[in-house]
């Protein structure tokens, strides 16, 4: 029995999220399909990050055990075979050390959020950013960003529905940056709360608009308050990009 870690990509929009449900489609049945089609062998696939609804990525990582001999190359191949026409790929394939965990043993999760802020609406991109026709400052949304990093209790940027044991996470970056007409929002942590990271763009959005200013959301942090924040923002601009794992930290 061979654990093998694989690094995927896909588009969340056809997925009613990554965990297998029982009466829509997830980027996790979909995986599991298409391995039980190459090997004939019922498999658990196991996520870092169990990504909502709609949500896309670039660097996920899972995890799962496959009984039959194979190498990457013909793993990877064949199950992206049987993926098709599944908007999901498997980039990368290697066996994993002993003891290997997709979920339990990353110490880091990357995610970017991008904003498509201009008039027009998207064509190309359309269902992968979030249109913001107002004119938004990068500026500003960047000074209130930075306000968030570090180790705090983000309760006023957690969902009511989050089941995380605390609300106390520490934030190592969050930096907000404009190329033309997109404005990009990279942040990295440990781990997030649930839609902490939707949660964050909603509000820095109202620093964006000039409705908050950068201390309105150190005021909004310490208050705790999930009411006070900015509405979550729509899951087709964020991606997981990155999930980090001892073997390689001192390298990122």
């Amino acid at each position: 029995m061979t654990r093998w870690r694989l690094v995927l990509e896909y588009d969340g929009g056809a997925f009613a999220g990554w965990q297998r449900q029982e009466t829509a489609p997830s980027v996790q049945a979909a995986l599991e399909e298409a391995v039980t089609a190459f090997s004939g062998e019922c498999v658990l696939v196991q996520a870092a990050g169990r990504t909502d609804s709609g949500v896309h990525a670039t660097g996920q990582v899972a995890h799962l055990d496959l009984a039959r001999e194979t190498t990457a190359d013909t793993l990877r191949n064949a199950v992206n075979f049987h993926l098709k026409p599944q908007p999901v790929a498997i980039l990368e394939a290697r066996p994993a050390a002993p003891g290997f965990h997709a979920r339990f043993s990353a110490i880091g999760r990357r995610y970017l959020y991008r904003i498509l802020n201009r008039r027009s609406l998207p064509v190309l991109d359309r269902g992968r950013v979030w249109w913001v026709p107002q004119p938004l400052d990068a500026e500003a949304m960047q000074a209130g960003a930075q306000r968030l990093l570090g180790r705090h209790d983000f309760t006023s940027f957690r969902a009511t529905a989050c089941q995380a044991a605390s609300p106390v996470k520490t934030l190592d970056r969050l930096e907000v940056m404009r190329v033309g007409d997109e404005i990009r929002i990279e942040a990295a942590a440990r781990s997030f709360l649930h839609h902490q990271v939707r949660n964050l763009v909603g509000s820095l959005k109202l620093v964006g608009l000039g409705r908050w200013t950068p201390e309105d959301v150190t005021r909004v942090l310490e208050a705790r308050d999930r009411r006070l924040a900015g509405a979550t923002a729509p899951p087709e601009g964020l991606y997981l990009t990155a999930v980090v794992y001892p073997d390689e930290a001192g390298g990122s």
